[in-house]
């Protein structure tokens, strides 16, 4: 008589486990690296915003406004008007007439972006009007 046993061996499944092991050890960093981006992204959106915010109360009051505003653990402020992404501070610097900076750091990661127009430059910053992290 014959038997008919169906299934997989021990060796087979190990080399499954085995293989799944491989690609997590590769695709789990991958995906920290792409968290970390998107926080990076969302300060520098932020900071661009900025930047249209001070045009526009410079517009209306011929100064730019300085002060912060953040969205972080259940707290929001605003900047005349302006309220960051969630998990941002952004505090802006005026210098009178002649410009302003701002720097923006995510509760999420120890990394910071600024930007600056019309002032010197602002580490990381090192090109004006153009958002820049560290």
């Amino acid at each position: 008589m014959l038997t008919l046993r169906k299934g997989f061996t021990l060796i087979e499944l190990l080399i499954v486990v085995v293989i799944i092991g491989i690609l997590a050890a590769i695709a789990i960093p991958k995906f920290a690296n792409t968290k970390e981006k998107a926080y990076l992204a969302s300060m520098k959106s932020d900071l661009r915003n900025m930047a249209t915010v001070q045009e526009g109360y410079f517009s209306d009051f011929q100064v730019y406004t300085n002060g912060s505003a953040l969205n972080q653990a259940g707290s929001t402020s605003s900047l005349a008007g302006f309220v960051p992404s969630a998990g941002v501070k952004v505090t802006a610097a005026n210098t009178g007439g002649t410009g302003w900076s701002a720097t923006a750091q995510h509760s999420a990661t120890t990394r910071t972006c600024a930007i600056f127009i019309g002032v010197a430059a602002v580490s990381p910053a090192t090109v004006e009007a153009e958002p820049k992290c560290n």
